[in-house]
């Protein structure tokens, strides 16, 4: 189904820096453009987001935060929250669910966006991040009865059930949104994390690459240019 509803508040949770511009960029620059109050959790740092050893951990989170600071505001994002994990060690405890369930509650959206958890294996060749599949899974089990149930973390603020949950990166989507209007903010969002994309050119590949892959999730949705989302719907 192409989802033309658009939430009067969002908010995406994401493992690394650079994830939600690759999954779903072009879907908070749709809602945001029509007014809706998007809010983005980045949970990792991104320190280990290079592979050459002799980058400080610390300062190339400092340069990743500033680069999504700096694709936040081109999405037209309300605020953005860093929960600082290393990268490597988010897990599904009880801890970090509470976490999340405080700031749910306190944002209070219609709508979550969140990595798909049983999307794991992507053709022969990789793996998805341990760190996508924990945060997919302790968003579920908070979004599906945790957030909303006033038993569960009292200390965390009055209950709020979300309507909808949208995960990305699925591997079984049967949700889309269009996203044609939202292309060029998608890519300047994404050209936004220098670090990711070094000096090899892949700078010059992002609008064609971005385009590409819109228009093939568009194709499955009758869509010139879509984000494609698996979608979970609990009761108000």
């Amino acid at each position: 189904m192409i989802l033309h509803d658009r939430p009067r508040r969002a908010l995406a949770l994401f493992a690394h820096p650079d994830d939600p511009e690759v999954a779903c960029a072009g879907t908070l620059a749709t809602w945001t453009n029509g007014g809706t109050h998007a809010h983005l959790v980045i949970v990792a740092s991104g320190d280990k987001g290079v592979g050459d050893p002799s980058i400080d951990g610390a300062a190339l989170a400092n340069i990743r935060r500033a680069e999504a600071q700096h694709a936040s505001s081109l999405l037209g994002l309300e605020s953005v929250e860093y929960l600082d994990f290393a990268d490597g060690e988010i897990e599904n405890t009880n801890t970090f669910r509470t976490q999340l369930i405080e700031i749910v509650r306190r944002l209070r959206p219609d709508v979550v966006i969140a990595p798909d958890p049983t999307a794991v294996f992507f053709g022969a060749s990789y793996v998805n991040h341990h760190d996508h599949r924990a945060l997919g899974w302790a968003v579920l089990d908070i979004c599906g009865s945790m957030a909303g149930g006033a038993r569960y973390a009292p200390e965390a603020g009055p209950p709020h059930q979300i309507q909808t949950m949208l995960l990305a990166g699925t591997l079984e989507p049967d949700t889309w949104v269009d996203i044609a209007g939202a292309l060029d903010a998608k890519v300047g969002a994404l050209r936004c994390h220098r670090s990711q994309l070094g000096d090899t050119g892949r700078d010059d590949m992002v609008p064609a690459l971005v385009e590409a892959r819109a228009a093939e999730a568009g194709q499955a949705a009758g869509l010139r240019y879509a984000e494609g989302f698996r979608r979970l719907s609990f009761g108000a």
